[in-house]
């Protein structure tokens, strides 16, 4: 990826800014929604996650329980689809209604246990700053320079190695913060972060407060029906799947060498888009289950732009397609990294 990656030399060019600015213009053409296309999504991801979570149920009451742990991979890549609708209705770019993008985001967020306000808030900070060194918080994995971790004690450097270890990054991190930290709204930042921008306001209590309420109620409902074994065992494994999977591609969308990060007025939201944000390429049927946020870097770019229309979107700009893409091969090697070094301009692992 790096070799194709545009420099910081070309970053100043004014052929490059032109280049931004063509593509910026290019994928304004692509931001209405199509409501049969949206509504369609919506209703063949739930119908499809439905007839398989019935499998599942019906597999665990017939003691097949290996059969149902199959079922749960595809169960979970339906829930990210899920997740990545209700994160489009965050974005407003799902419906033209206000109203029906909070409505099915919510509805939604009972199958993902994501608080839809609460996370639409946070989410929409991490696009307003991402790749911005000065506008570092809530919404984004922290990511500390080479001088601040030098500045840290030693127990701060063994947090944040911990928070950045790999295992914890995608494996225990996502499901316990999807399914036990979600359920508090935290704002406060990391115990290795001076630098920290977090979201204010009384409605993301009744965001956070409001979803548990309705996941007592649902999944209530299904434990006095089935029996508490019976959907823990049928829903959990799904969940925390899915929970992994989107970890890991909110990590590598942003966490790869030559990525873009910026201080101050360097700062450019249109270079911060398409420089730092990863095209990651993915087989067709990754990229329907993800719902094509391996083009990232147009999302970041637009994101009133819905998953559908991302890849037309992709086809028609040649800009685009001179941009560098990120293998899944090549991916796993960004699990080493850990810090943004400001002299070379790139990610760097802790030596």
């Amino acid at each position: 990826m790096s070799e194709n990656l545009k420099t910081k030399a070309q970053l100043c060019s004014a052929e490059l800014k032109e280049q931004l600015n063509r593509i910026h213009a290019h994928c304004q053409n692509y931001k209405t929604p199509v409501m049969s296309r949206s509504i369609g999504q919506t209703a063949l991801t739930l119908f499809l996650y439905a007839v398989l979570m019935t499998a599942i149920i019906g597999a665990i009451a017939y003691g097949l329980i290996w059969l149902s742990l199959l079922l749960s991979v595809p169960a979970a890549g339906l829930l990210v689809k899920l997740f990545i609708i209700q994160h489009d209705c965050g974005h407003g770019s799902y419906f033209k209604s206000k109203k029906a993008n909070t409505y099915v985001g919510r509805f939604i967020s009972v199958f993902t246990f994501t608080p839809f306000a609460f996370w639409r808030d946070a989410h929409n900070k991490h696009h307003a700053a991402s790749g911005n060194l000065s506008k570092r918080g809530i919404g984004a994995i922290d990511t500390l320079t080479v001088r601040e971790y030098e500045k840290l004690t030693k127990l701060q450097r063994f947090f944040y190695i911990l928070y950045r270890h790999p295992v914890t990054m995608i494996l225990i991190g996502p499901p316990l913060y999807i399914i036990v930290l979600q359920r508090f709204p935290f704002k406060g930042p990391m115990p290795f972060a001076d630098i920290y921008h977090s979201i204010n306001g009384s409605h993301l209590w009744r965001s956070v407060v409001g979803l548990n309420l309705m996941l007592i109620i649902f999944y209530g409902a299904l434990v006095m029906w089935l029996g508490l074994g019976v959907v823990a065992l049928a829903f959990l494994p799904a969940l925390i799947m899915s929970a992994s999977i989107g970890g890991w591609l909110f990590y590598v969308q942003h966490q790869y060498e030559e990525t873009y990060w910026e201080a101050g007025e360097n700062w450019d939201f249109k270079a911060a888009a398409l420089l730092g944000s990863s095209h990651y390429d993915l087989p067709r049927i990754l990229q329907w289950f993800s719902g094509n946020i391996g083009f990232h870097h147009i999302h970041h770019l637009s994101s009133l732009i819905p998953n559908y229309r991302l890849q037309e979107c992709y086809e028609a700009s040649p800009d685009l397609k001179t941009f560098p893409k990120l293998g899944i091969v090549e991916s796993f090697k960004t699990m080493r990294l850990r810090l943004w070094d400001e002299q070379q301009k790139k990610m760097v692992g802790v030596h």
